[in-house]
């Protein structure tokens, strides 16, 4: 019986060994046998539906729309009569990292497909594309850039990047959480040629420093835009985490370059068309030094681990405008504080109070003073997207192709300050199978402007989301806008006498997210 065990063991040995030269079982060799994709893609498609009595006068714009309703996008709501289309983007989302660099470098690229359909065919363009016969060149670089990750603390971004007002890594962080977190896309939102380094030396330190160049304009003058940022951020505890905040902006341009005719920062037409404040300085050239000093706070937000959760931000812009007769002081405050309740079984069953304020300017700049806001939205369209509050006609939403306007798209709110408080109610009838919503919001001005009043107006909408996969959406919503005094003024509603007709809208969306 020994000598029968020990002739098994023997064979046993043998059998291993002759296994393991055929393939050794190295740690290495575990690696090379896991599923390691070099090339990644994720999709997002949205076919949007939507009748609207508000539309541009200009034909020229050809639906391609954004700003604030009455303001250089020449905007018009109607009593009896609405505009009704259809829009389609595409959304796509490329990595590569070679097997060779195991996760240490990746290229990073977004493009974007827009157009309405029917609109145009046979040409080249963007957002364009949708007409009988399409063959339309309309694709649109969003992103493209190199992202480092030599260990796990460190993160770096270098190109043309994804530029966030949050210290998370954008491309890892989902839309949800840069809605609810930092300064919620409030103060900075769009894409942005530069670097980004992304630092976290334990679980409960990040650190974020950026450096990014706006604009180059002529290579030979000194007339560039740039752009710094610092932010860093502590968690108090599993569920709190807070924040402060360094932003830094050399403006030398004086209105060159930017978006189309309109150019871009603090004298030029863009102002009027985002509905930001415009510093009316004539011809005259100008320099801007200006700073961001901020805070920012969440505790559980998304209602991921309790009943309760809460977010805010309190920021300050602080510079001086310079020009060759005259210095501009600036000196603006703007707050946010966001409640959450989750009441029944899901994190969708949820009672929210929301509530956001910025200061106003009451004389301009004659006085030398400027006491409201900045955001991106001054030096690009747009360059700052507050669309998490669940509002569609009073403040935007992000379920937008070619159009994306509101009563105000920016805090600033033309100079004048907003204080706006939204509630949100929803519910899972079916838990995350089918949602219905309600929404309302209500928003005065801090400043009237002349010849019209403070109240800016009531939006009320109700909204339902039938979810049949998982990230596939089919969503209809209807809103409508009670217009206040601040519309009497002609400085606001389009130079019009007396005040415009209510805004309504009506949308059908089909949204999904593919991996």
């Amino acid at each position: 019986m020994q000598q029968l065990l020990v002739r098994a063991f023997i064979l046993m040995v043998a059998c291993g060994a002759t296994f393991g030269q055929a393939t050794p079982f190295w740690p290495e060799g575990r690696e090379t046998i896991r599923d390691k994709h070099e090339l990644s893609f994720i999709g997002y498609y949205l076919t949007r539906y939507e009748a609207i009595n508000v539309a541009p006068t200009n034909e020229f714009l050809k639906g391609q729309v954004v700003g604030r309703f009455y303001g250089g996008n020449t905007t018009k709501s109607y009593s009896d009569s609405y505009a009704n289309y259809v829009e389609q983007r595409f959304l796509g989302m490329l990595s590569y990292s070679p097997r060779l660099f195991d996760g240490w470098a990746r290229m990073r690229m977004s493009f974007e497909l827009d157009w309405t359909w029917g609109d145009a065919n046979y040409g080249a363009g963007g957002n364009f594309g949708g007409a009988f016969g399409a063959d339309f060149v309309n694709m649109q670089t969003q992103n493209l850039f190199m992202e480092f990750h030599p260990n796990k603390k460190w993160y770096v971004n270098l190109g043309l990047l994804r530029f966030y007002d949050n210290t998370s890594v954008p491309y890892y962080t989902g839309t949800s959480e840069l809605l609810t977190t930092g300064y919620r896309l409030s103060l900075f939102a769009s894409d942005a040629s530069g670097l980004s380094a992304h630092f976290s030396p334990n679980t409960y330190q990040h650190f974020k420093a950026g450096a990014y160049q706006l604009y180059e304009n002529n290579v030979d003058q000194n007339d560039d835009v740039f752009l710094f940022e610092l932010d860093v951020e502590q968690d108090l505890s599993i569920k709190s985490t807070l924040g402060l905040t360094v932003y830094h902006l050399r403006d030398y341009a004086s209105g060159e370059g930017g978006v189309s005719i309109l150019g871009q920062g603090l004298n030029s037409g863009l102002a009027n068309y985002n509905g930001v404040f415009n510093f009316n300085l004539g011809s005259e050239p100008y320099d801007a030094r200006l700073w961001w000093f901020g805070a920012h706070f969440d505790s559980d937000p998304l209602l991921a681990q309790g009943r309760f959760g809460m977010s805010g931000f309190a920021y300050t812009t602080r510079g001086v405008v310079s020009t060759a007769t005259r210095d501009i002081d600036v000196a603006g405050y703007a707050a946010n504080v966001r409640l959450a309740y989750k009441y029944g079984k899901t994190d969708r069953d949820r009672f929210v109070l929301d509530g956001i304020f910025s200061t106003g300017d009451t004389k301009n700049v004659d006085d030398g003073k400027y006491t409201g806001v900045l955001t991106g939205n001054n030096w690009t369209s747009p360059g700052a997207v507050f669309f998490g509050t669940g509002l569609y006609l009073l403040l935007p939403h992000g379920d937008v192709v070619n159009r994306y306007y509101a009563s105000t798209i920016d805090i600033q709110n033309m100079g004048y300050g907003l204080a706006a408080g939204i509630a949100q109610l929803s519910y899972d009838i079916i838990p995350y199978k089918l949602r219905a919503e309600a929404n309302l919001g209500y928003a005065v001005s801090p400043v009237a402007p002349v010849g019209g009043g403070n109240n800016m107006g009531f939006e009320k909408n109700v909204g339902v989301v039938f979810s049949p996969k998982v990230f596939f959406d089919i969503e209809m919503h209807a809103a409508h806008l009670s217009l206040g005094d601040f519309y009497d003024s002609t400085d606001t509603n389009g130079n019009i006498t007396g005040r415009p007709a209510d805004p309504w809208t009506f949308i059908l969306l089909l949204k999904w997210i593919m991996f």
